[in-house]
C-alpha cells in the first residue's frame, strides 16, 4: 500500500510542478504584453484628459516614510485637483502632517476631513464616505497612505478615463522593504509573485476585473451607480469589491503603465505571516476556484516534493533545476524590467524561502474564516468582515 501512496504523490508532484512551469511561462508572456502595451500608450494628453481630479487619502496615525509619499501627490504636474485627507480621530497624529503639508504647498487645495462615524467594519471605507461629499470633483483617485507616485501620476492614472467604456484605472506597485526579515519577504512577494498574478489574469480574462489599493481611479457617478462607498464598508478586500462591480457594469479596468511604490512596514516574522494570512483568506474568499487553483503555482514546492517521493532521482533534480530557472527569470522579467524594483537582485536569494512560506499559508488558507486586522479579530464570510466578540 505504501508504495503505491508514494507513487500516487511523485505523480501529482510532477503534474503540480509542471503545472508551475507552464504558469511560470504564462507570467513571461504576460509580462511581456504588458510592457508592449506601455510602448504604445499614449505619450501626449490634450486638456481632454486633464479634468478636475479630487484624490481622496484616508489616514491613520503615521509611519516614518508616510510624510515623503503624502508630499509626493503635492508635487503633480497637473492643472486641477485637490486632495482631501480623512481621519477618524481628530487628535489623530496624521492632522500634523497634514498640516504640515498645507503649510509646505500653500498653491494646493489640500484638506482634512474627521469622519467621526463609524459606519462598518472597514474604518478606511467608512472614512471615504464621509469624505465623499466634501470633493468638488466628477474624477476620483483613492490611494493608500504609503503609496508614492512619480510627478505625471495623475496625467497617466487620468488619461485613459477619457475613454466612456473605461470604468477604473488601477496600477501595479513595488514594495520597498524595511530592514526586517518579514518586511523583505513581504516586499519580495509583491514584486516577484503577486504582480506576475495580476498580469496574468489580464492577460487571460482580456484585462482585469478588480482593482488595488495602490489606486483606484473612477468617477463618481459610476461609484454612486454600485451603491457608493456605503456598499463597500464591511469588506475586507474594498478595493477588489469596488473594482468587480464595475466591471460588473459592462466598463473596462484598465491597469495603467505607471508604476507605484509602497513602503511595507518593518514587519517581524510573525507579523508578515498574519498579514499575509489575511490576505490569502480575503483572495480565498473573494476568488475561491482561482484561489484553488493558485495551489498550481508553487513551482519549488512540488518541485521538491517530487525530489523527495522520487529518492532524488536525477531526473528529479533537472526537474527542480528548471522550474527554479523558470521561477526566477519570472522575478527578473516581472520584478526588474515591469515594476523596475531595484531591490529584488538584492534579496533573489530569499525567494525559495518566500515561495515555501507562500505555499504553506495557502494550505493553513483553508483551516479557518478569521483574521486579525488592526489587533481586532474578524470572522470572513462572503468577503465582508463580522467583529469577534472577546
Amino acid at each position: 500500500m505504501l508504495p503505491h501512496t508514494i507513487k500516487l504523490i511523485q505523480i501529482v508532484a510532477v503534474l503540480g510542478t509542471l503545472s508551475s512551469i507552464s504558469y511560470y511561462v504564462m507570467c513571461l508572456l504576460a509580462a511581456s504584453k504588458f510592457l508592449r502595451d506601455g510602448k504604445t500608450s499614449t505619450a501626449g494628453y490634450s486638456p481632454e484628459t486633464t479634468p478636475p481630479v479630487s484624490i481622496l487619502k484616508p489616514l491613520k496615525g503615521t509611519d516614518p516614510e508616510m510624510y515623503d509619499s503624502l508630499r509626493s501627490h503635492c508635487l503633480q504636474d497637473y492643472p486641477e485637483y485637490e486632495i482631501l485627507f480623512g481621519i477618524k480621530d481628530a487628535n489623530d497624529p496624521a492632522a500634523e502632517m497634514v498640516a504640515r503639508l498645507k503649510a509646505e504647498f500653500p498653491q494646493r487645495f489640500i484638506r482634512l476631513v474627521v469622519c467621526p462615524e463609524n459606519m462598518g467594519a472597514n474604518t478606511k471605507v467608512s472614512n471615504l464616505a464621509q469624505m465623499l461629499p466634501g470633493a468638488r470633483h466628477e474624477f476620483l483617485i483613492v490611494n493608500d497612505s504609503d503609496i508614492r507616485v512619480e510627478p505625471d501620476y495623475l496625467r497617466r492614472v487620468i488619461a485613459p478615463l477619457a475613454d466612456p467604456k473605461v470604468g477604473m484605472v488601477t496600477c501595479l506597485y513595488r514594495g520597498v522593504p524595511a530592514r526586517t526579515f518579514g518586511s523583505r519577504l513581504e516586499s519580495l512577494g509583491i514584486s516577484t509573485d503577486f504582480s506576475a498574478g495580476v498580469l496574468v489574469a489580464r492577460q487571460v480574462e482580456g484585462g482585469i476585473r478588480f482593482g488595488l489599493g495602490s489606486t483606484l481611479a473612477f468617477r463618481r457617478h459610476d461609484l454612486e451607480a454600485i451603491g457608493g462607498f456605503q456598499a463597500f464598508v464591511d469588506y475586507l478586500a474594498d478595493d477588489y469589491e469596488i473594482g468587480r462591480r464595475i466591471a460588473a457594469r459592462g466598463l473596462e479596468v484598465k491597469l495603467s503603465e505607471t508604476v507605484v511604490e509602497t513602503f511595507v512596514p518593518p514587519y517581524s516574522l510573525r507579523e508578515f505571516l498574519l498579514h499575509q494570512l489575511r490576505w490569502a483568506r480575503s483572495v480565498r474568499d473573494s476568488r475561491p476556484w482561482g484561489y484553488v487553483g493558485l495551489g498550481l503555482t508553487f513551482g519549488l514546492a512540488w518541485g521538491l516534493l517530487a525530489l523527495v517521493s522520487a529518492h532524488a532521482a536525477a531526473w528529479t533534480w533537472a526537474l527542480l533545476t528548471a522550474t527554479l530557472a523558470m521561477r526566477m527569470a519570472v522575478a527578473i522579467v516581472v520584478g526588474v524590467l515591469v515594476l523596475r524594483d531595484r531591490h529584488v537582485l538584492r534579496l533573489f536569494w530569499l525567494i525559495p524561502v518566500r515561495d515555501l512560506i507562500a505555499a504553506l499559508l495557502w494550505i493553513a488558507s483553508f483551516t479557518g474564516h478569521t483574521v486579525a486586522w488592526r489587533g481586532v479579530a474578524f470572522r470572513l464570510k462572503d468577503g465582508k468582515l463580522a467583529r469577534i466578540s472577546s
